[in-house]
């Protein structure tokens, strides 16, 4: 039992691991772009999974949840950066709009580039009794590809600290502020109720997504 439980949770935090550290960098990486390099001074401009893991968020939170059958829960160290240091030439609110969006984004092209490597290995024929769901390289590829496309699917959701509320500072009109104040002010709340009740919401999109890429994957 136990080892199966460390099996279990060893095929879940890879692939957790893996997608943060993508999703963290693609932050970094654009603000870096537009001329900040607060992340960069940080250390975060890396594809180190360490410069983005949260101890307690990242490790002993998820893992707990998994042990215990719960639900899955956690967060990386969140990628800092100044709008006052972005390159003059573009707009701060659309570049914050940019840097934001980075992250989600790197989660979806990540899941792209796994289901062409599930893909590859499908018809490379590469399992043993042709059966690729027994194979646990092809479910790791597999469970990384599910956790991205989650990944980019949840961090639209337009309330701190995820990144949809930047990327909707970035989209509403200035005359749009006292909304987004709202939700600031309540943004903990509004998280909670996310975290009890989002998944009704967020759940249709995400099966829409995994089936699309499951059907090119042809898995």
């Amino acid at each position: 039992m136990e080892q199966n439980k460390l099996l279990e949770i060893v095929m879940f935090m890879v692939p957790v691991i893996l997608s943060i550290t993508v999703h963290e960098y693609a932050h970094a990486l654009v603000s870096y772009k537009l001329g900040d390099d607060t992340a960069a001074q940080m250390g975060r401009l890396t594809l180190n999974p360490i410069a983005h893991i949260d101890l307690f968020g990242t490790i002993l939170i998820p893992v707990i949840s998994i042990w215990n059958n719960l639900p899955f829960f956690g967060w990386a160290k969140p990628v800092p950066f100044n709008p006052l240091r972005f390159d003059r030439t573009v707009r701060m609110k659309t570049a914050t709009l940019l840097v934001a969006i980075a992250g989600p984004i790197a989660n979806l092209l990540f899941a792209a580039v796994l289901v062409a490597v599930g893909r590859l290995l499908i018809t490379a024929h590469l399992f043993a009794g042709g059966n690729p769901v027994d194979n646990p390289a092809f479910m790791l590829v597999v469970m990384t590809m599910q956790i991205n496309v989650s990944l980019f699917v949840f961090n639209l959701i337009p309330i701190p600290p995820l990144d949809g509320s930047k990327i909707l500072y970035g989209i509403l009109p200035d005359r749009m502020y006292p909304a987004l104040e709202f939700i600031e002010r309540y943004s903990f709340v509004l998280f909670i109720v996310v975290l009890m009740f989002g998944g009704q919401f967020i759940g249709p999109p995400i099966r829409f997504l995994l089936g699309v890429f499951a059907h090119f994957m042809g898995a």
